[in-house]
């Protein structure tokens, strides 16, 4: 930081998810601790507020490579696709800048593992935007939950219905196995859409507020009804290496809208989450005793994730969610990969096409989750005819994701 004590900052894509953080700086310009000093994308016109940027005088690149050969920046913020995560984060850092990288951290374990190293030898912090982490309700909940409030945790299962159209699976790299130059991306709707729910389950039964819990092993069903190269369709059993059990439903190719839903099950208590209705929801612990405890909306500040950044580079605090617990994530997602490298397509005859809303959606997919939902079992334990597991994949060990036979 130079001697005004402004954070500079880079703003690594400015499009898509990027534009947020583009307006969390603008509305906030007036705190006076930062400063934009330029911004990188190769198509700025995608920026809603791109004449703002330039009436503010913000020079824009096209690379990495002509900012910092021009200039310098305390925080980088990286609001690219995953397959650009990895080297990017690694640049920045080898160009004594903190980063911010959106979720999900990177596409395969062993780049975690790289940008760590980066990190490390670098010197600086390495945040990854997994918001709900940084908002007080998942912070308040995770420091009740390691201090023992609720019992030892026994179940914990979340269920995402989310609807995606022709223009979502548009995108170049949308449901893609791989780039043109051979780089994973992985892209399917748990690595990204709803890649914040899993994470949050394996974050909450951290051991710290900036650990998340180890999978052990996994069964996975996936599926794709879209015409893509990956899943749209997960679903998902997990153990932790202490022994929880995490279930997790979550598709893009159905009608019915259910928003991020949860039910975590502990001895004494049962922690439950839901936007039945799309209105503002607060996370609720019921204990064995009917009292009960409001932890409020995760959902409430979701740029809660760039402030507390900046105060973590300042040493005002510890860095909440960093490499190491968003790679729980990415090493389960690496595991359902290699799990069912086969991806199964739904049966032709249950597959539909709505021509107004331009989804393609799979008849009785939704009953079939919400009915998984509430009895703690995957597709093919309760007799669907179209369910098929894959392989138990052990992950206590694993460190490398080769993506042998991926179809």
């Amino acid at each position: 930081m130079g001697d005004s004590n402004q954070i500079s900052i880079l703003l690594v894509g400015i499009g898509g998810y990027g534009n947020l953080y583009v307006d969390a700086l603008l509305s906030n310009l007036g705190r006076g601790d930062f400063r934009i000093a330029g911004v990188v994308d190769p198509n700025p016109q995608n920026c809603r507020y791109l004449n703002e940027l330039q009436e503010m005088g913000v020079p824009i690149f096209s690379s990495m490579e002509e900012f910092y050969a021009y200039s310098k920046a305390d925080l980088a913020i990286i609001s690219t696709p995953i397959h650009f995560h990895c080297e990017q984060t690694c640049f920045a850092l080898a160009r004594r800048s903190n980063v911010l990288c959106e979720k999900s951290v990177s596409a395969t374990i062993q780049e975690a593992r790289q940008m760590i190293e980066a990190r490390d030898k670098s010197g600086k912090i390495v945040a990854i935007g997994y918001q709900w982490s940084y908002s007080d309700a998942i912070r308040t909940l995770k420091k009740d939950i390691q201090a023992g409030l609720f019992g030892r945790p026994k179940r914990f299962k979340s269920i995402v219905l989310w609807p995606r159209n022709k223009d979502y699976y548009s995108r170049a790299w949308a449901g893609k196995m791989r780039d043109e130059k051979g780089r994973w991306i992985l892209d399917s709707v748990a690595s990204n859409a709803t890649a914040h729910y899993l994470h949050n389950m394996l974050y909450l039964l951290g051991q710290r507020e900036d650990e998340s819990a180890r999978p052990d092993y996994l069964t996975a069903e996936l599926y794709r009804a879209n015409e893509i190269e990956n899943f749209d369709t997960a679903a998902v059993r997990i153990y932790t290496r202490d022994g929880v059990e995490l279930l997790f439903y979550v598709t893009h190719a159905v009608m019915e809208t259910l928003n991020p839903t949860f039910c975590f099950e502990f001895e004494r208590a049962k922690v439950i989450y839901g936007k039945t209705d799309g209105s503002r929801e607060n996370i609720v612990a019921v204990f064995s005793d009917g009292s009960r405890k409001v932890y409020g909306d995760p959902e409430e500040d979701i740029m809660k994730k760039l402030w507390l950044t900046m105060d973590a580079i300042r040493a005002l605090q510890p860095v909440v969610c960093g490499i190491e617990a968003a790679s729980s994530h990415t090493l389960c997602i690496n595991g359902m990969q290699e799990a069912v490298p086969r991806i199964s397509h739904f049966p032709e005859k249950l597959i539909r096409y709505d021509e107004n809303r331009r989804i393609t959606w799979v008849e009785g997919l939704n009953e079939v989750f919400k009915t998984c939902y509430r009895e703690g079992k995957l597709p093919h334990e309760i007799g669907v005819s179209w369910a098929k597991a894959g392989r138990k994949m052990d992950l206590d060990k694993y460190v490398f994701f080769e993506g042998e036979g991926l179809e």
